[in-house]
């Protein structure tokens, strides 16, 4: 299939372009970064997702997955309307198969940053509009809303003993999950899901869902 993925250039956009590389598709990465990946069925263009007039001209795209993002930078800008412009651009029209917004479990909690929180939060709602857009086109739209991921931008606390040591509490899986276990699942949702649409799938090691109940032994 004909793919396009927004943010290639490190961590889970990079895992889920060579993903989808190593089971033949044809992938385009956009990122403001240059490219990590070396491999004859993959075409970068070096851009920033806000700048509407670099972005590639592209037709034809039948699986979009908006994976660029921020962290406490332009977070709605980055986050949201970008994805919205590129959604619209390239995602809703009649070669769509699936469309796949890469969120975070800090939508649903209100966790982290305040404008990230909000970016991640808008997109709930936006994906079940595109949802109910595309299924037209028998198409699906949902987003994958990680928690904690071993990617670059988490260093500062992934290799800060006492922060990760408190953020592993928090946590009852006790570990964060791999870009490459975040790419198997942006797979599923993409090429094998045919009938899930419309959903945000919090995948974050239990930790949204921890309640710990303190009494006297």
């Amino acid at each position: 299939m004909k793919v396009l993925i927004t943010g290639t250039a490190q961590g889970i956009g990079k895992a889920i372009a060579e993903r989808f590389l190593a089971e033949g598709h044809q992938v385009t990465g956009i990122d403001r970064q240059p490219s990590g990946i070396a491999h004859p069925h993959y075409t970068h263009y070096q851009a920033d997702v806000r700048d509407t007039d670099r972005l590639p001209v592209l037709e034809g795209v039948e699986i979009l997955i908006n994976c660029a993002g921020t962290q406490n930078e332009d977070d709605i800008d980055i986050n949201l309307k970008a994805v919205i412009r590129l959604t619209e651009r390239y995602g809703v029209q009649p070669h769509i198969h699936s469309i796949l917004h890469i969120g975070s479990a800090s939508g649903h909690t209100g966790s982290e940053f305040p404008e990230y929180c909000a970016s991640k939060g808008g997109l709930l709602a936006y994906t079940k509009n595109v949802a109910m857009r595309v299924a037209a086109f028998d198409a699906t739209c949902n987003s994958l809303d990680p928690g904690g991921v071993l990617t670059p931008l988490n260093d500062c606390v992934i290799n800060d003993p006492e922060l990760w040591a408190q953020i592993m509490d928090e946590t009852p899986m006790r570990k964060w999950a791999t870009p490459q276990e975040i790419a198997d699942w942006a797979y599923f949702l993409t090429v094998v899901n045919t009938f899930c649409t419309g959903q945000s799938i919090v995948v974050d090691g239990g930790e949204s869902i921890n309640r710990k109940f303190v009494w006297k032994d």
